[in-house]
């Protein structure tokens, strides 16, 4: 298609497949699952959407620009050619990151810093001035990629991290990442069919981003801002068409998520995290323990959470793990419950066989998502035949 061009995302481990399944039905095409990575095509509109909408997604890049570069001359040589002001003004403020795998040059910084020399320079050439850096809030972020001998510059649309989501003002001790979050839940099945429970809940992410998976509304819609919106061809028309057209297919709930934690801060940070997301009338938070819990719903319950790992607090894992599995054994029948843990020893004392074992990372550590499908009744009642 005409206006088509090429675009990489950024996503976590094993969240690929995810990814390029939320590529496609949002309207990618040539949709490519890499490392950590998947790209394809669309055009700009696509990319106002696949910023807005996208749940398992880091970030977006635009490549501007490839070439083969063999000594520090080329680069900057090559980083020089590329017209800048054709992309952003010289009083926005830009960044340089470089991500690299090569034995030409072994100090991503010193890239950073010689593309960064050409790109001023280039500037002073075409206008006889030069724009600012700011590492750390740039309004216009530009990405170096190379791979031995091969360098892709891209265009970095989203600025911040996609996790920054814009609704999470309070968080806990250990809190897990939003787009971690979200591919969780999806990796577990949920779909806004059936009632939900954290019971774990922390500082409320599960919860936020599972009724927005729910509802079908799309999970940057709280953010105020991305990078895509200092570069010259922005479009605030089309953008804000974007924005509209995918709130208007966010859809009705209609089952209950619930959310406990037994910290008094924990309840007031998941309620204030849930109130600026606007998503008050879906989610229902209390106090409670819930090794002293029952099943609080009827039918089916998909129950999503992250219990600690003994990383950052401190608990007796045995009897903590232990606890879990006895609590949904005794009180939580027709219940699929799915935990994440990075504490892989731990899982031992659960005393429960899991159904499903994924592996996955929280920030550095390398968990498993595990699941126990909790049945009305005895497993051997469930297949049996009339």
């Amino acid at each position: 298609m005409a206006g088509n061009f090429k675009m990489l995302a950024k996503t976590l481990y094993g969240f690929e497949p995810l990814l390029a399944k939320e590529l496609r039905n949002l309207g990618a095409s040539n949709v490519k699952e890499g490392v950590r990575n998947v790209t394809f095509e669309g055009d700009t509109g696509f990319l106002y959407k696949a910023n807005l909408c996208l749940r398992t997604a880091l970030k977006i890049f635009k490549p501007i620009h490839s070439f083969k570069v063999f000594n520090e001359k080329q680069l900057y040589r090559k980083i020089f050619e590329i017209n800048w002001p054709e992309y952003f003004d010289v009083d926005t403020t830009f960044a340089i990151d470089t991500t690299m795998n090569s034995e030409v040059f072994k100090n991503s910084m010193f890239v950073s810093l010689k593309a960064k020399d050409a790109l001023v320079d280039r500037f002073r050439q075409e206008v006889r001035k030069r724009p600012n850096v700011d590492s750390h809030n740039a309004q216009v972020r530009i990405n170096i990629h190379l791979h031995e001998n091969d360098c892709t510059v891209s265009l970095d649309s989203s600025g911040n991290s996609m996790h920054q989501r814009g609704y999470r003002i309070a968080t806990n001790i250990a809190p897990i990442n939003e787009v971690l979050a979200a591919g969780l839940l999806l990796l577990s099945g949920w779909d806004g069919r059936t009632d939900f429970l954290d019971p774990m809940c922390g500082s409320g992410t599960f919860l936020v981003e599972a009724a927005m998976i729910a509802c079908n509304i799309p999970p940057n819609i709280n953010r105020e801002h991305y990078a895509f919106q200092h570069w010259l061809d922005y479009d605030e028309t089309l953008h804000q068409k974007i924005v509209a057209a995918s709130l208007n297919k966010a859809r009705d709930f209609h089952h209950k998520i619930i959310g406990w934690d037994k910290a008094p801060s924990a309840v007031r940070k998941a309620q204030e995290n849930i109130d600026n997301a606007n998503l008050s009338e879906y989610i229902a938070i209390e106090r409670k323990d819930f090794f002293k819990t029952e099943k609080p719903v009827e039918g089916k319950l998909h129950m999503v959470f992250n219990p600690p790992y003994g990383e950052r607090l401190n608990i007796d894992m045995e009897s903590f793990y232990g606890k879990i599995g006895d609590t949904l054994k005794q009180n939580y029948p027709g219940t699929d419950a799915w935990f994440i843990t990075s504490n892989l020893e731990a899982l031992k004392y659960v005393g429960l066989r899991p159904s499903r074992k994924i592996k996955t990372f929280n920030g550095k550590l390398e968990s498993r998502l595990v699941r126990y499908e909790m049945y009305e009744g005895s497993k051997k009642e469930k297949y049996k035949i009339p």
